[in-house]
């Protein structure tokens, strides 16, 4: 790796990765990475449509699209839109450099590339330590038990004694008690 300072930094990269249909995707409005704008981008794919499979870009219908716009929070999100944006799997946005033709959508892809690579190493470290748990607590749960009980019953308030009262009651008919 050289010294120089990354085109696009990868955490701004990885605020633009939307989990769609179960992959990790970008849209083609996030175009602005490559320093085009979508249409421009959207025309350079479809004149190299046959670079682009399904399983590396897909139109959004318009529910995903108007599921995105809600948790994006922003309503007119991609200003007055015609059509749905384009999705694009980790492969299709390496496709990208090579229909976009420029030095800044290569080192782009080079960024996006490593943000992929990074969540699927959280991804699967975090899997992976999930099971370790569940795991570890099949194992120590019989062990631990007792202990888990003796702290349950710790950790339950005591019932406040009655207690008696101070001094003596006077008996409405009468009698001092």
């Amino acid at each position: 790796m050289t010294g120089k300072q990354p085109v696009v930094f990868v955490e701004r990269i990885e605020s633009k990765i939307f989990l769609i249909r179960g992959q990790k995707i970008m849209l083609s409005a996030q175009a602005e990475l490559y320093e085009v704008e979508p249409r421009v981008l959207v025309q350079a794919v479809k004149r190299n449509i046959e670079r682009f499979p399904e399983d590396f870009m897909f139109q959004l219908n318009p529910e995903e699209f108007a599921n995105l716009k809600s948790q994006i929070v922003i309503s007119s999100w991609g200003g007055s839109r015609r059509a749905a944006p384009y999705a694009f799997t980790e492969q299709g946005v390496s496709m990208l450099s090579s229909v976009l033709r420029s030095a800044r959508a290569v080192q782009v892809n080079i960024e996006i590339m490593r943000a992929f690579v990074r969540l699927r190493q959280m991804l699967a470290s975090n899997a992976e330590f999930s099971r370790r748990l569940s795991s570890l607590d099949k194992k120590y749960d019989i062990r631990f038990k007792a202990v888990f009980d003796a702290i349950r019953e710790l950790m339950t308030p005591l019932e406040p004694k009655k207690k008696r009262p101070i001094g003596f009651t006077a008996n409405i008919e009468g009698d001092v008690k």
